[in-house]
């Protein structure tokens, strides 16, 4: 085996075993499936093509060959599947073939000795021997029905060999069609192995130039941590600032429910007293339950001071219909939201990742898609805008979704404003270019402690 041979049996090994569990998944979904992943592979060369004019963009070289050989090895293992599937529809026509075959004798076994037993008993004579050997007319009578039923027979034993040589004829055809198939897949499942074998060597390449330019890398990299800090700091402004104001404005209500919970007690306190009621504890009894009803205990319960949907936490950002409500709302959608742009490929993941090849990190609080400069960027969900403007030199938007945040940054322009109600799907602005000077869309979500979460656990899957 050549070395080349070896390298591509050991991927397929290492890549495709996984695909031998049968899975539910059907040939058209995987099919579904190849084309998405294909075209995001058009869209990662386009933008390689793109990167590798731009001296500066050894990043994002980096990043997008990583995904390229992410997406290809799925490629690989969808079709490694497809191949599963027909190994499976060919094992099953094998099986019906042998069926077929073997009940076919059977049916010709007996057509044969039905037709020697006719062949015998062909002439007139004995014909009439076996009618007129009757004992009475209802015997001769039960003797034709039997020769009428017995011909009957013949035809349908003939009916069933044609049928079953015809089921036949068709299964041997899909036969034929399922090991062409096989072939066809097979060969393009190995000309993406052997893309994949070049992918590989071309990050090699480019990780072997990532050591003679680590001092350029870590100035892109500092850059990079000055950004997400300055990123970071300001959404944790504005969380603390809508806190602090929602927790404001509830105790301003707590207040001015209670003003009115003590005045209608003394109010009653007074009427009470007045009136010389015939029942004045029952009474006095009375209104101290309504006072505690309107009280802060019950205003409490409203304003999301304690649980109002299950076990859910105290958030000051909950502690109104609309806030739960955008909550719940994102909540029971997570894993299904829509994408912020209509098309892109993610280059750069949530979290921490090594740079290949130096002992450098990189670390991203959302997900950096790689789309053309001016694409729409749009609202994942329902919320109120909270921020429009420059942080760091990258245009930005804040919109707030109950207790939780969706960050969208390096914008070319911006297309609403602060306090301005969205909902899911309306346009924020047009994406920009990062500071490497490649078309991206840096996306984060974040909730009320000011904690990052991974982006694509709550986008709907595309393929």
């Amino acid at each position: 085996m050549t070395k080349k041979g070896a390298i591509l049996f050991f991927i397929l090994f290492g890549i495709g075993i996984s695909s031998f569990a049968q899975t539910n998944v059907s040939r058209e979904e995987l099919q579904k499936q190849e084309q998405t992943l294909r075209k995001e592979l058009e869209e990662l060369n386009q933008l390689k093509d793109q990167i590798q004019k731009n001296k500066k963009s050894t990043l994002a070289q980096v990043a997008v060959i990583k995904s390229k050989i992410a997406k290809r090895e799925a490629l690989v293992n969808s079709i490694a599947k497809q191949v599963k599937i027909i190994d499976d529809a060919i094992a099953a026509n094998q099986q019906d073939v042998q069926k077929l075959n073997k009940d076919l004798d059977t049916l010709r076994s007996k057509y044969e000795k039905s037709i020697v037993f006719a062949y015998k008993s062909r002439s007139g004579y004995e014909y009439l021997n076996f009618l007129f050997s009757a004992n009475s007319f209802n015997d001769a009578v039960k003797r034709v029905t039997y020769l009428k039923s017995y011909r009957q027979n013949r035809e349908a034993q003939a009916s069933a060999i044609d049928m079953s040589q015809k089921d036949l004829s068709q299964k041997i055809g899909q036969l034929g069609s399922n090991k062409k198939d096989r072939l066809k897949t097979l060969g393009v499942q190995n000309e993406q192995l052997k893309v994949l074998v070049d992918d590989r060597k071309e990050q090699d390449k480019i990780i072997s130039q990532l050591k003679g330019k680590e001092q350029e890398v870590t100035a892109q990299l500092k850059q990079k941590e000055a950004q997400r800090k300055k990123m970071q700091s300001a959404l944790l402004t504005i969380i603390r600032r809508e806190t602090l104001e929602a927790e404001k404005k509830e105790k301003e209500r707590l207040a001015k429910l209670k003003a009115a919970s003590d005045a209608a007690a003394l109010a009653a306190k007074s009427a009470a007293t007045k009136t010389k009621t015939e029942n004045p504890p029952a009474a006095a009894k009375s209104e101290s339950k309504t006072a505690t009803k309107n009280g802060n205990k019950v205003s409490a319960v409203e304003g999301g001071l304690t649980n109002t949907s299950g076990n859910r936490p105290y958030s000051a950002l909950e502690t109104t219909e609309e806030g739960r409500e955008a909550s719940i709302s994102i909540e029971n959608n997570r894993g299904g939201l829509p994408w912020p742009v209509d098309k892109g490929n993610v280059y750069v993941h949530f979290g921490v990742e090594n740079i290949p090849g130096t002992k450098l990190n990189r670390k991203s609080d959302g997900i950096e898609l790689a789309v053309p400069k001016g694409s729409s960027v749009k609202s994942i969900a329902n919320g109120v805008v909270k921020y429009t403007g420059d942080i760091n030199g990258d245009l930005t938007v804040f919109v707030q979704h109950g207790k939780y945040f969706s960050t969208y940054t390096h914008l070319s322009s911006i297309n609403v404003s602060v306090g301005q109600e969205v909902r899911g799907g309306t346009l924020l602005g047009r994406s920009g270019v990062n500071i490497e000077g490649e078309g991206s869309l840096l996306f984060m979500i974040s909730n009320d402690k000011g904690s990052f979460l991974d982006p694509e656990n709550w986008l709907k899957n595309r393929r």
